[in-house]
Order: structure tokens, then sequence, then C-alpha cells
């Protein structure tokens, strides 16, 4: 796991260029960095040591010293892959997996993906032809940003170094915050800096000529399959998983797992061979928010070893800066405050560790997923009846049970369902913006991906919808920032493309059944995990936002930056108080609309503004000085 950096730029002092945007990362990689030039093509790389600590140092040639790669990830398929390529007459000098991207591209050409198993974000460069080859991985486990200057093609692993280019100017992106405040994740495909693009999943580029070119070369489309019994895709759900699990575990340094109260990690962790597993929880009255307890237990019962951290209130809300630093750009998911805590203390021990991101996105995970079931005879009442329901529904002032099924019922599934999270409509974005909406509503992004998958049954296009936008633009956004911010990599045994290829064949029945999510998954995991682990509702890192948020303290905290001047340079002051007051009137639960709104904030504080200095940020910590492995 490492960082990567660099451009094809014509830019004067190239060295002391790529060297600002390589100690912009640093922390992606402490344990090395490396740098390459050829005419106008500069290559950067900090690496955090995992395989072949000795010989893996990058940039990488080949053997005639033309084809350079620098790379971020992991390929976990590199034995067999050098073996063929090997075969094929291609001469290797070290057993890192970086050596077998070179020579995949000088066999394979572009159609190397196909070839490779794992997470990445890596680019080549063909000296011979003056060619730039990037590509991210097929499910955007590891990130990549890109910009076009006047000067030339930028890139990097994280925006932040974009951010140190001389030929980029910095500027906010509006049409990025009308997006953000529905799906809370920046979700366009440029970011919440102007002309600072993500390379997508599953897309390759070619810079050559100064032109650029992206052609996407994998899409994760479901393909559910009749003809298979429910006893053969639990078989074979138990015999996957555990050679992914195998498979995750290669390294030249410790592996650890994560473990909260759910059946996805505790399954990852039941079939990981070592017995180092690390949680966190918060203390509230009821303990409603605390998996530490579970997770204790679970481990106990597989035999393993808990480490475990209480976060307190004072600890979560001071870190937001440092978090919406590392972070990029701003996420409102509260659970990746507590994960950067997680990782935190997972690095004081090892540098790797398994997690269970994707289980949910690929075998029916979320309670959301139930709706089309409980929908489904509702619907076939006509449609002009459901929607006069609604309006009469809408109509009814406060709460009452059945007006959200009366609404959500006279939509369609493309109305109704943009991916996991739906924070603010666009009336409700409007309300509270000092200027209107500049961009399209949420359900214009998705729509060309619902007419992909018009032929599969709902289920399947709600999971398309979250494995495009949910899952990149949040669950695995948090996921590699959160744990690179302590150089750490995380590992997500799930998110495998032999899990994939066998999870997108699975029948609704399979994934969803009566009231149980993931029903084929839960079942092969009672083999490994005791019944209350494996049967356990999912909490899905629970963080008592609701909670705090009506406490006098943390209420004035938001407050406070709701009337700062960077608030009224994009919202109506009134309104955003107005959500304060009803959620602590308990008129409404407006804590994930106040949130989002108040992680935007602080998120343009730190990067357009003075919310935190360098010295708030760490150094990072080398491999060499950190503490041993209990």
């Amino acid at each position: 796991m490492c960082g990567i950096v660099g451009f094809v730029a014509d830019v004067e002092e190239p060295q002391i260029a790529l060297k600002a945007m390589m100690d912009s990362i640093a922390h992606r990689g402490p344990d090395e960095e490396g740098s390459y030039f050829n005419g106008p093509a500069a290559l950067g790389f900090r690496r955090l040591s995992i395989i072949d600590l000795s010989n893996g140092h990058q940039p990488m040639a080949n053997e005639t010293g033309d084809i350079v790669v620098t790379f971020n990830g992991e390929i976990y398929n590199y034995r067999q892959l050098r073996a063929e390529l090997v075969a094929r007459g291609h001469s290797f000098a070290n057993d890192s997996d970086t050596e077998c991207l070179v020579h995949a591209y000088e066999e394979y050409g572009y159609d190397m993906l196909s070839h490779l198993r794992g997470m990445f974000a890596f680019v080549i460069w063909d000296s011979a032809r003056q060619r730039l080859f990037g590509a991210r991985d097929f499910f955007g486990i590891k990130p990549f940003y890109y910009a076009l200057t006047d000067a030339g093609l930028v890139y990097a692993s994280e925006a932040k170094a974009i951010l140190t280019f001389p030929g980029y100017e910095k500027v906010f992106n509006e049409e990025a915050l009308d997006h953000y405040l529905s799906f809370q994740y920046s979700v366009l495909p440029e970011t919440m800096f102007k002309g600072i693009f993500r390379l997508q999943p599953g897309h390759f580029m070619v810079y050559e000529g100064g032109e650029l070119r992206i052609e996407r070369y994998f899409d994760p489309m479901p393909e559910p399959k009749g003809g298979r019994s429910f006893e053969e895709t639990v078989a074979l759900i138990k015999e996957t998983m555990h050679e992914s699990v195998q498979t995750h575990m290669i390294a030249d340094v410790e592996v650890a797992s994560l473990l909260s109260s759910g059946i996805d990690s505790s399954y990852i962790t039941a079939l990981y061979p070592d017995d180092k597993t690390y949680t966190v929880g918060f203390e509230t009255p009821d303990n409603k928010y605390n998996e530490i307890s579970y997770a204790t237990e679970t481990a106990a019962l597989l035999g393993k070893r808990n480490r475990h951290r209480v976060i307190s209130p004072t600890d979560y809300w001071s870190s937001i800066p440092l978090i919406m630093y590392y972070m990029d750009e701003p996420l409102a998911d509260p659970s990746a405050v507590a994960l950067f805590f997680l990782d935190k203390m997972v690095a004081e021990d090892v540098k790797v560790v398994l997690s269970g991101e994707g289980a949910d996105e690929f075998f029916g995970g979320y309670n959301i997923y139930h709706e089309p079931l409980s929908l489904a005879k509702y619907q076939k009442v006509p449609r002009f009846i459901r929607k006069a329901l609604a309006g009469i529904a809408r109509a009814i002032p406060g709460h009452h049970r059945g007006q959200g099924f009366l609404v959500r019922g006279s939509k369609e599934l493309s109305e109704r369902f943009i991916g996991n999270a739906n924070i603010f409509s666009v009336k409700e974005r409007n309300r509270i913006l000092r200027k209107p909406a500049v961009s399209k509503a949420p359900q214009d992004l998705t729509r060309p991906f619902y007419e992909r998958v018009r032929h599969l049954d709902d289920v399947a296009q709600m999971q398309y919808i979250d494995d495009n936008f949910w899952l990149p633009g949040d669950i695995l956004l948090k996921a590699d920032k959160m744990s690179m911010a302590h150089s750490l990599e995380s590992r997500v045994p799930f998110l495998d493309m032999e899990v994939f290829a066998l999870s997108r064949t699975l029948p609704v029945e399979h994934r969803l059944r009566g009231t149980t999510t993931k029903v084929a998954l839960r079942t092969a995991a009672y083999e490994v995990l005791p019944e209350q682990v494996a049967n356990k509702k999912k909490l899905g890192f629970p963080v008592p936002m609701r909670v705090w948020l009506k406490q006098d303290e943390y209420c004035e905290k938001v407050r406070t930056v709701f009337e700062s001047e960077d608030a009224k340079r994009f919202f109506v002051t009134g309104e955003l108080l107005r959500l304060i007051e009803e959620h602590r009137a308990g008129k409404e639960d407006n804590s994930r609309k106040i949130w989002t709104v108040y992680v935007f904030l602080v998120w343009y504080s730190v990067f357009f503004g003075d919310a935190l200095k360098p010295e708030d940020i760490p150094e990072p910590v080398k491999l060499s000085d950190r503490k041993k492995s209990a």
C-alpha cells in the first residue's frame, strides 16, 4: 500500500513540484520515497512496505528501463501471473507484485487489467511511446485523482497532492455541493475542487500527445441466475470466502482483523487464521451505541484476542477538522470518524488489517433492500390512486404510521432510491442554499445506471446503484482515507473478483427472505460463527449523533459554525438554525441533515480557510519505529 503522484507537463523545476506532491501524502507511505523523470513525465512514490520489503522499491522499471510503473495497492494473484509471464519469456528481478504490472503491460497492453486480481491504482509510463497509462481497480477500493491544466496532466492518490501542483489553481466547485447535500458524499466525477476529477472505478486512462482518453473496462453488472439450490449457493459461498480471506493474508508483515458486532467482520474474523482483532464503541446511558461487549464476546468464542477503545464525545468532535483533511472531500457518514480512531488503534500494532466492506452491496445486506418486497402488492394499485394517497399523506401534519409507506409507494424505484443515503431533496436543498441549486436532480445522475439494469429485479437494481455510487463514494472512500491517515493498509476480502463472480449470480431469494438480509451469506456463516452472531441485526458502526445534537455543548458548537461567514456564503442561516431547533425540540430527527451541513462547513474551513495548521497534522510513523506487536 502506497501513494502515487506525478504529471506529464511542462513545469519549471519539476523536481521541486514532484517533491511537494510526494510530501503531501507522506502518510500513505512513510517507509520510503522514490521518483523518476523522463522528458515531460515525472512519477513520484511513497511506500508502505508490505510485500518483498527489501526489493519492492518504486518507481520500478523493466529490464531496458523504457517501461516504468508506480503502483498503489496489492495484486493478490501476482505469483500465478508471474509464473504465466515467465513462461512467456519475461525475466523478473524481484519477488514484488509491482514488477508483474510492468511485464503484464508489455505482454497484454491495456488488456492486462483482465488478468489482475486485487485492489489498485497505478500509472505506467511508456517512454518509447511517450504515453501514460493509468487504471483504477474494479470497485474503487483505491483512489485515483487527476486534473488537466494548461501545463499538462497531473494525477495523485489524493486530491491534496494536486493542490500543490504549480499549474493548478484551487477553486471551489459549487455544483458538487448541491449533490453532496443529497448523497452525503461528493458524487460527481469532478470533485469539490474545480478541475480535479476522480478516475472512476473500473476505468483506465491514456494520456498521449497531449490528449486524454478514458474508457470503462469493467462493469459490476448483476446476473441473477436460477437452477442452483440454496444449499449449493451456501456451499459455494463457504468455499469462495475461505479462499478469498486466505488470499488476502498474503504479506510479509503481520495482518489483523477489524471486528464489530455484525456478521460481515465477524465472518472474516472467523476465517482469518491469526488472532488480533480490534473494536471501538461509544458510551451512552442505554449502551445502544457500544459494540464492544458483542465484539469481545465474539472474539472469545472464536479464540481470538480483542483490543478495544471507547471514543469520547470530546475526542470525536475535536478530530473532525483533521479527518476532513485526510478525507480530501466532505463525507457526512458519522462512522468515518469512528473508523479513524479504530484504524489509529490498529496501526499502533500492525500495518495490515482485514475489513468487511462490500458484503452488504454484494449479498443484499441493507434493510432498505426489503422495500421492493414490502411495496410489491401496493404498487399493483393504479399509480394515479397511489399519487393521490401520497398527496393526502403529505398534507397530514405530524408523523403517523403508514405515511412514509404511502409516499414511497407512490414512486417508481428510480424516483425514490438514489443509494443508501438520501439526505436533502432538491426542494429541501434549495430552501437552505443561498443560491438556488445549479445542478441536476440526483435522479438525473442515477437514471443512466437504472437504464442498464431495467431487466433485473428491483433489489438487484438497488444493489447496482449502490455498487456505482454508495460503495465507492462513501464506504470505500472512508475505508481508504481513514486507514491511510495512519499508514495502515485496509484489505477487503468481500470486494474480490472471485467473490463478486459468485454474488452477482444470486437470485433474490438467496439474498433476501422474509425480514432476513444476506440470507445465503448468513447461512454460510453458521458453520464458523455462533448462531447469535450470524443472525444479529445489522447496526452499521452506530454513532450517537442524534443524542449529541440534543445536548447544549454540541448544539452550540454546530450553531457557531452555522452562523459563521462561511455558512452565510452558501446557506440561509435561518433555515440551518431551524433544523437545530426542530431537532432539539424533538419535532424532527434532523441529525443527518445537520451533520451533513456541519461536515461540509468544517471541510471548507480546512481547505479554503485556516481551520487546520500544519503543526496539527501528525508526522507519519515509519515501519522501523512502530510499536512491536503484542
